[in-house]
């Protein structure tokens, strides 16, 4: 049994059984994957995959057992790799952060600034996506921490350690009518087109549930994962934004008003997500702290015990 079999069979589940995907992202090609998966069942003495003709169509319930084992048989390989460099490489290595849009933009910026400067023998890699598609990363050990509002608690293989709670505000252009309410109330907003975030990002969920508990069906006729985006459209007049409060800049947008709606909706906290089985760095406990300073590196670890005991 090899570590390449093992990848090449996570990583055609991870590609919902397209071979020619898998193929793509192992360099590789798809005849050698599926010679290498056949042979991997021959040594397992199972059926791994339900195949039509040539074309692999289903896992079988053994398969979904064996690809859950050999996640963590690589998990544990990437983190005897970690372990070693932590020693011969002392401050070097990669740093792979999945987060969203918001985050990305708006709260990492002075944190990566920061790392750089103490790390610099450190590589980081930003990727973004939608909250699912960054817990997904980090579970299946592309990514080694997620940062996101949303979804990170469905995934029970990570552990998420809360940093940040924050609100929304509601952006219009200047001069619009909602800028000379006393107080903005949820009535007044519902009666203009709403510009705001797609449902699986940054704390939509919070907004439709403020509506929803006041009866209230809001027009939201544009959705977007950037908050940039929704700045653009509501300076194009068509509609009210709705956005997290760290989003607005008064000195970049300079042709936005922004309305603080904390008040309005309930607070969302944004946390980081870290896989169970993980190695984690020095310098990856440094960046959790820098970006959350309560998460101290005896925290965190105190938090990884407790929760795979």
């Amino acid at each position: 049994m090899k570590l390449q079999q093992l990848r090449y069979l996570c990583e055609a589940a991870n590609h919902q059984l397209n071979l020619s995907k898998t193929a793509q992202k192992l360099h590789t090609s798809q005849p050698a994957i599926s010679k290498q998966i056949q042979l991997l069942e021959e040594e397992l003495g199972v059926q791994l995959f339900i195949r039509n003709g040539k074309r692999i169509v289903q896992i079988t319930p053994p398969g979904q057992t064996i690809i859950q084992i050999a996640r963590k048989v690589l998990q544990e390989s990437e983190n005897l790799k970690k372990a070693a460099q932590e020693y011969t490489l002392e401050d070097r290595g990669t740093l792979t952060i999945a987060t969203t849009h918001t985050q990305a933009r708006y709260a990492l910026p002075p944190v990566i600034q920061r790392f750089t400067t103490i790390h610099p023998k450190v590589r980081l890699i930003l990727r973004q996506g939608s909250p699912t598609q960054i817990s997904a990363l980090v579970t299946s050990g592309e990514a080694d921490i997620a940062i996101a509002t949303e979804a990170i608690e469905h995934f029970h293989e990570l552990i998420m350690l809360p940093c940040y709670q924050w609100n929304r505000c509601i952006v219009v252009p200047p001069g619009h009518s909602l800028l000379q309410e006393r107080k903005l109330t949820l009535e007044a907003i519902s009666q203009y087109p709403i510009i705001t975030y797609d449902f699986a990002f940054t704390g939509r969920s919070k907004i439709n549930q403020a509506f929803e508990s006041k009866g209230l069906t809001p027009n939201v006729v544009l959705t977007a994962i950037d908050s940039d985006v929704i700045k653009t459209y509501v300076e194009l007049g068509l509609g009210i934004g709705i956005l997290a409060k760290m989003a607005f800049d008064p000195l970049r947008d300079k042709h936005l008003e922004a309305i603080d709606a904390s008040h309005l909706f309930e607070s969302s906290t944004t946390r980081i997500g870290i896989s169970r089985n993980s190695y984690l760095q020095g310098f990856v406990f440094d960046f959790i702290e820098m970006f959350a300073p309560h998460l101290n590196k005896a925290t965190i670890q105190e938090k990884l015990k407790h929760d795979v005991a």
